[in-house]
């Protein structure tokens, strides 16, 4: 069953496209493009998860990004 998002396919690629603009803009390589990724997502964990909650979203993100890279 396919996982519907509250967010339109728009919205969520406007915003992608403007983040990857970011990164060809200063002609981040793959591995500094990651590290800068991974640390938004630290930080956006950080300020508006609850600490409680922290660890389980995490994993849930990592679930979710480990599957969108499988063949």
């Amino acid at each position: 069953m396919a996982i519907q998002s509250k967010y339109s396919n728009e919205q969520v690629e406007a915003i992608i496209a403007e983040m990857l603009a970011v990164l060809d803009k200063h002609q981040a390589p793959t591995d500094l493009g990651l590290m800068v990724l991974g640390n938004c997502v630290t930080d956006l964990l950080t300020r508006r998860v609850p600490e409680a909650a922290r660890c389980q979203v995490a994993e849930q993100f990592a679930k979710a990004l480990t599957q969108s890279v499988k063949a």
